[in-house]
């Protein structure tokens, strides 16, 4: 049995077809097939059932996979400790980003984060929460970006900053003449939200009461993206909420819309979440240094009240 090995079975199991398990393994179908069946002939069980499309894992075989992603995941910490004792910090790395966050800081820390580490190749995937969770669970990823809590028992988090909720108010808009806003100003029958799956949207029906009137809709619009939310609101569709940081590069004109909220403001814990086994450490660390540095001259804003992602609808 050797470390291979166990990796061509993970990957067959995952994508339960061998051509695939072949591609993404970096081999041809015929190796890893070899492989597998030599476990197989030494383990004396079957590990997979090959008379079904898709291939389905045999009853023992679920469990032997599961023992080989502990086994796999072990001794990829060996790697780490000796990187670790050596201070070396560099390799492939797997970053995950939601996307409401993504186009914000990317620009802010990649290019600090580049020139300080440059013997890392740093590989950077735009996920929503479910899929990130899904892919560090797997081991796709080696680390993430999203907003938090998540309350999930393999993940662990770690705190990158804290980003206020910022009112954008059109002229015209009942809300346009307030300075300030209150959480008990929001009304959801007026708010343009992103499309279901973003955590931030979730943030914002946390946040709201229950609409103030029983009028009649006449239209429903969701987005993917807060660049077509501000500009539906200058339409006069309605108000929307938006992320400060997202409000740093608007135009002086949409800026005069900006309306913060009262001390202390709603915002979003945004966090680095990675797997409880800590593979890459060193890296993660790393990550979170210079994020946290660059962040922490953007957003002065210290005392906030959390709004949590997660789905209470």
């Amino acid at each position: 049995m050797t470390i291979t090995q166990l990796q061509y079975v993970l990957a067959v199991a995952e994508y339960q077809n061998f051509t695939l398990a072949a591609e993404k393994s970096f081999v041809t179908q015929p190796t890893l097939s070899m492989q597998v069946q030599k476990l197989e002939d030494e383990l004396d069980v079957l590990l997979f059932d090959r008379s079904k499309k898709p291939i389905s894992i045999t009853e023992v075989g679920k469990k032997i996979v599961a023992q080989a992603k502990n086994i796999v995941a072990e001794a990829d910490r060996i790697k780490d400790i000796v990187d670790q004792d050596k201070g070396f910090i560099g390799g492939e790395f797997t970053l995950g980003i939601i996307p409401t966050v993504m186009p914000t800081l990317l620009p802010m820390f990649l290019p600090t984060f580049v020139k300080k580490y440059p013997k890392v190749n740093l590989i950077i995937k735009e996920q929503g929460t479910d899929t990130l969770i899904g892919n560090l669970h797997d081991g796709h990823l080696d680390a993430a970006i999203a907003a938090t809590p998540l309350e999930i028992e393999f993940i662990k988090e770690r705190p990158l900053y804290y980003e206020p909720f910022v009112g954008y108010v059109p002229m015209g808009h009942r809300l346009a003449n307030q300075k300030e806003l209150s959480t008990a100003d929001l009304d959801m029958a007026d708010i343009l939200l992103l499309q279901d799956g973003h955590c931030f949207r979730d943030g914002v029906i946390n946040l709201c009461k229950s609409p103030k009137n029983n009028k009649d809709e006449h239209f429903k619009i969701e987005s993917g993206s807060f660049e077509t939310l501000v500009n539906l609101s200058n339409e006069g569709m309605g108000m929307t909420l938006l992320p400060y940081l997202n409000t740093l590069e608007l135009d002086d004109t949409k800026k005069g819309n900006l309306r913060h909220f009262k001390k202390p403001p709603p915002a979003r814990e945004i966090s680095l979440i990675y797997h409880k086994s800590e593979l890459k450490i060193q890296i993660t660390e790393a990550i979170k240094e210079v994020i946290a540095g660059i962040v922490r001259g953007a957003i002065t804003f210290q005392d906030v009240e959390i709004i949590s992602p997660l789905n209470k609808k």
